[in-house]
């Protein structure tokens, strides 16, 4: 596969010259980007494959639904239904995408909404919810949308500034376009990083006067949950399990896991996947099966032995009270 992408790299030379015209007629105005009264939080990467998007929307909406009246809206990446759509007790993980649903379970007193066109989108959030504010997820190169904070994540080894484009590399978009980013947060490093790797990463960002770069880590949950019965994370070292993962990048948790001495069988499938039937008859027969958060959304009511391990964000020095006290000052200067 290394050797395939590196022969596509023309191609990828292409794809760089569509992306620098792209944002270069938005830059110039030729391409109009629409700015709103609602306040806007826009969150992304420049890079393919999983920064943690979904448990960093969790984490702001933890840090700011006490606070503020606050809506989330999403495309709904794979849902199988089309317009705009407020997640409400009929809602499921088909209709409106497993990332949207899982933000919905977790957070039920926040309106979660999908549309692939997100300026009408926030209109109609802001006509029929009026939110204090809105959190876009995945819409960094959501250009037509001009937010008032982007908060860019790349992950710890494999930044963007090392990256290239498409197809030869994981780049989505420009290098240049973190410059639009309030917040560079650096995800999934190791929790113990040095102050001088953090100085150094910091460093090679290479961020403007006021940008901000944060350092986090995931932090996993010692209980697996889903169960009748909730388990501990010990008690699987004595139980033979299967670990299943429908998302973009499963090496942290797979790690994690073995970290903790644990043995098992990982059965990886591709981010968003779906499961047949035939997949769901194979793994009934599974004597314990532990996924995440967003595949188990996917999974429940299919098995009876599915479990699931919570992550999220934490960051390293004072990365959290940094982003809640410019999040209050912004919001404070608008109100």
């Amino acid at each position: 596969m290394q050797l395939l992408r590196k022969l596509l790299f023309p191609f990828s030379l292409v794809y760089a010259l569509v992306v620098y015209l792209r944002n270069f007629l938005y830059d110039i105005g030729f391409f109009s980007s629409q700015k709103f009264d609602v306040p806007i939080v826009c969150i992304g990467n420049l890079s393919v494959g999983g920064t943690g998007k979904t448990p960093m929307t969790e984490f702001l909406l933890e840090l700011l639904k006490p606070h503020y009246k606050t809506a989330v809206l999403s495309r709904g990446y794979k849902r199988k239904s089309k317009g705009f759509l407020i997640a409400d007790a009929d809602v499921t993980v088909e209709n409106i995408g497993d990332e949207p649903y899982q933000i919905y379970q977790k957070f039920p007193d926040v309106t979660v909404a999908v549309d692939a066109n997100r300026r009408e989108g926030i209109l109609l959030l802001t006509k029929r919810v009026k939110p204090d504010l809105i959190v876009l997820d995945d819409a960094f190169q959501h250009r037509k949308v001009k937010p008032h904070v982007s908060v860019l994540l790349t992950s710890y080894g494999d930044l963007y500034v090392d990256d290239w484009y498409l197809p030869t590399g994981n780049l989505r978009d420009s290098k240049k376009a973190a410059q639009r980013a309030n917040f560079i947060i650096v995800t999934k490093c190791p929790p113990n990083l040095s102050e001088e790797e953090q100085i150094h990463i910091t460093q090679k960002l290479k961020h403007g006067i006021d940008q901000k770069v944060l350092l986090s880590y995931l932090a996993y949950d010692g209980i697996l949950y889903g169960l009748s019965n909730q388990m501990k994370m010990d008690a699987l070292k004595d139980r033979k399990f299967t670990l299943v993962t429908g998302i973009a990048n499963p090496a942290p948790l797979v790690l994690h896991l073995k970290s903790q001495g644990l043995t098992f069988e990982h059965l990886a499938f591709k981010d968003h996947h779906f499961f047949t039937q035939k997949e769901i008859d194979f793994l009934s027969k599974k004597e314990l099966i532990v996924t995440t958060e967003k595949d188990y959304v996917r999974l429940k009511g299919h098995l009876s032995n599915l479990s699931y391990l919570r992550v999220s964000h934490r960051f390293i020095g004072d990365g959290k009270k940094i982003i809640f006290d410019a999040l209050s000052q912004f919001m404070k200067a608008r109100s």
